[in-house]
């Protein structure tokens, strides 16, 4: 790739110019009841369904943004020597198996780019080898189709994330290799220069860009408060302006509360989607605003909850409520299922599950027209036809896969609001 892509993301909702995407394959099936928890799945996909309703959610994007692909410009970088070498040493350095370093690099570019993704089959030239109950010598990324983890853009830097679990460390260093060489950006590299036990994790789901100026991060079992630490202070050096970060804590279970996005999102300049017993009611979780001034001076505290706290810095969002607002356990359902989990298109234009039908009740009583996501692809129906809009994605499968639209979407542009 001779051009650099531009890189600017300076809200979660402006209109949609760009999006890395991720087309899940066969990582997705190299997976077992007994090592899907290590995979960190609570049960194993079935990758043609999955590839079903996926690519209804890609035909959507594609309809309305340009596309690029993670395989396509992994493969561009490849065909480097340089780079190739650089990759693939700082992968076999990272998973202390320096001695498929050759194998490596002896493979063509298409299909060294399938093994960094699929994994490397461990061959039985060995008695340990044979014995061993491990298939692969390197692991596949089974999560990787969640683009939003790996790597994050705010506003003109791109983040790669420090990941809490080492099953998916290989993401963050190809992502760290696309965005050095393809993108126009400055990478900040949460695990540079740290130690390897030190907690500085940080993960894509947990970042919201509220504005120019305010973020918005999820604590908990994937993102530490050493890891939200070191990111203010690396984003925050320009003395330009006051920064506002509002920090969020969550539960360690169940699983379906692994980032901030699974449980806010933000949908339009006056609204957002929350799953209210823990981003509205009182419970334990604390949300903690932190200023800091030009001069680098700040101030901490805790404040009522997430949205108010939004609102006291000039925003004016109402909650829209995943799962409804009628019954706790049909939120729980919904939530559990990516039903707070939406990506925005434009303001006010959405992609969701179309399975999370309360939530979907919940946008249409407050003007959201639901349209269908085969209609948008057809041109039968047209997201900028309307001012506010959700558009329905069939997710029976990709949803058992612990995450929505949101997760499955890195965007590197969008129009600044």
């Amino acid at each position: 790739m001779n051009k650099r892509l531009t890189i600017n993301v300076n809200s979660e909702i402006g209109k949609l110019r760009g999006v890395i995407l991720h087309k899940p394959g066969h990582e997705v099936e190299n997976m077992t009841p007994e090592n899907a928890q290590r995979a960190l799945y609570s049960d194993i996909l079935n990758l043609s369904v999955v590839n079903e309703e996926y690519k209804q959610f890609e035909d959507v994007l594609n309809h309305v943004t340009d596309v690029y692909y993670v395989k396509d410009l992994l493969c561009d970088l490849l065909q480097e020597d340089a780079i190739r070498k650089d990759l693939v040493n700082d992968i076999l350095t990272a998973e202390r198996a320096p001695q498929y370093r050759d194998e490596l690099l002896d493979m063509t570019p298409e299909n060294l780019c399938n093994t960094l993704i699929e994994g490397l089959p461990l061959k039985d030239n060995s008695l340990t080898n044979y014995l061993s109950k491990e298939k692969f010598a390197l692991q596949p990324l089974h999560n990787f189709f969640f683009t939003r983890d790996a790597s994050v853009s705010i506003w003109n830097n791109v983040l790669i994330s420090k990941m809490a679990n080492k099953v998916r460390e290989r993401e963050t260093h190809i992502m760290n290799s696309i965005f050095n060489h393809s993108f126009s950006a400055r990478v900040v590299n949460s695990a540079k220069g740290i130690t390897p036990n030190y907690c500085m994790n940080i993960e894509g789901g947990d970042v919201l860009i509220a504005s120019d100026n305010v973020l918005v991060i999820g604590i908990g079992k994937r993102t530490s408060t050493t890891g939200v630490d070191n990111l203010i202070s690396q984003l925050t050096a320009s003395k330009d302006r006051t920064w506002h970060v509002i920090v969020q804590e969550l539960p360690d279970s169940p699983e379906s509360f692994i980032h901030l996005d699974m449980a806010f999102t933000f949908l339009d300049e006056d609204r957002c989607m929350v799953y209210e017993p823990l981003i509205l009611k009182r419970n334990k979780y604390q949300t903690i605003h932190i200023k800091i001034d030009p001069d680098g001076s700040k101030k901490i505290e805790t404040v009522e909850n997430l949205v108010s706290a939004l609102n006291s810095i000039d925003f004016d969002l109402k909650p829209l409520y995943c799962g409804g607002r009628k019954n706790s356990w049909i939120m729980e359902r919904e939530q559990w299922h990516s039903g707070a989990n939406f990506f925005a298109l434009a303001p006010g234009k959405v992609i969701g599950y179309a399975r999370n039908s309360y939530t979907m009740e919940e946008l249409s009583n407050d003007g959201f027209e639901i349209l269908s996501a085969d209609k948008v692809i057809s041109s039968s129906q047209y997201p900028t036809d309307y001012k506010k809009c959700m558009v329905a994605l069939e997710g029976s499968e990709l949803a058992r896969g612990g995450g929505g639209a949101r997760c499955m979407s890195m965007p590197v542009l969008r129009d600044p609001l």
